[in-house]
């Protein structure tokens, strides 16, 4: 296991380097207001009597890229305009999550939600990004009524061939046997994410890199998300088993035959208001990846936002975390959308 995980501190040393140079996360202040086995929950000092919302995190990497910076932060954006902030902090593959999959890892976002719930005496609204979001999204097929409403960031839900040459690429890279030893260590999720998709995760980061040169702002928030991109974790084998063969291979929960607990779930199952919001520029989640699935949710409340790419944002994919026309346009809407809901 030792061998797994070194290059995981290798790679998080190397954040701590950079960490020197004051490029380390700058967060906001919390309280644990629950701790479970694998997982504990933040709630946000500041936050008012407003809506309720608990972000999901993605398990990928710590959830500090939420509240990176003041400048870029996502926590620090919905606290200011009022909403009461909670996040679900995975604890990296230890305890009853180390061999957790699809199906625990919705099960313990209902323990969360149902805590929110308690502290707050109202119903919250799950946020999430990339993977967080598609966890949220299956947890709210399952339990229609738990939640206000569901935003959606950044977060594939259809796998079909040929929407997302990432999700394909992937999908066929990964061996088939090889999550079943245990924790995976981040830093080969890396490794296979740069291999399916080195537009996003190589050249197009290299590209950023020079183009934020020309300004100091943008500069300094790529290598801010640099340094956060070496913060690796290891995840669950079989949650990373589940993902690549339920969903990018099989397609399970777009075509309505994802089985959690004893429910089979779909889109047709999702009932809640949901926003989805794509960059358009994003290879990792392209706009097809999502659409599709919100065409299928038939009689619920649904809103898309798409808006395109922008520069200082390392990838494309964190563009609705931290980008600054993310931040000035995006997030106005989300959280109105969020109120009129509430």
């Amino acid at each position: 296991m030792l061998a797994l995980a070194s290059p995981d501190l290798l790679r998080r040393a190397q954040g701590a380097v950079l960490d020197l140079a004051g490029l380390g996360p700058s967060e906001c202040d919390y309280k644990i207001a629950a701790s479970r086995a694998g997982w504990r929950l933040r709630a946000y000092s500041g936050s008012s009597d407003g809506p309720a919302i608990l972000v999901v995190a993605a398990p990928i990497k710590r959830p500090y890229i939420w509240d990176l910076a003041p400048s870029s932060s996502a926590i620090r954006a919905c606290m200011s305009q009022g909403l009461r902030v909670y996040l679900i902090e995975w604890i990296p593959c230890k305890d009853a999550m180390r061999s957790g999959g699809l199906i625990q890892y919705a099960e313990e976002i209902g323990k969360g939600v149902a805590c929110v719930a308690t502290d707050t005496g109202k119903q919250p609204f799950l946020i999430g990004h990339s993977l967080g979001g598609t966890l949220a999204a299956i947890y709210a097929a399952v339990e229609t009524k738990s939640t206000q409403g569901l935003v959606l960031l950044s977060s594939p839900l259809c796998f079909r061939p040929g929407i997302s040459r990432f999700s394909d690429t992937l999908g066929a890279l990964a061996p088939i046997g090889f999550t079943r030893s245990g924790p995976i260590p981040g830093s080969l999720i890396s490794q296979f994410s740069a291999l399916a998709s080195p537009e996003e995760f190589v050249w197009g980061r290299s590209v950023d890199a020079a183009l934020s040169t020309a300004d100091a702002y943008t500069a300094e928030l790529h290598m801010r998300i640099e340094r956060w991109m070496l913060d690796e974790v290891p995840l669950s084998g079989e949650l990373v088993r589940q993902v690549l063969q339920w969903l990018y291979r099989e397609d399970r929960f777009c075509r309505g035959l994802l089985a959690i607990s004893d429910k089979v779930v779909g889109p047709s199952c999702l009932q809640c208001s949901t926003l989805a919001v794509v960059n358009t520029a994003d290879r990792v989640a392209p706009p097809e990846s999502v659409t599709d699935f919100l065409q299928s949710m038939h009689q619920a409340d649904t809103k898309l936002i798409l808006f395109p790419g922008e520069i200082g944002v390392c990838l494309q994919h964190l563009a609705v975390l931290v980008g600054q026309v993310a931040h000035a346009r995006i997030w106005p809407a989300i959280i109105s959308w969020i109120k009129q809901r509430s």
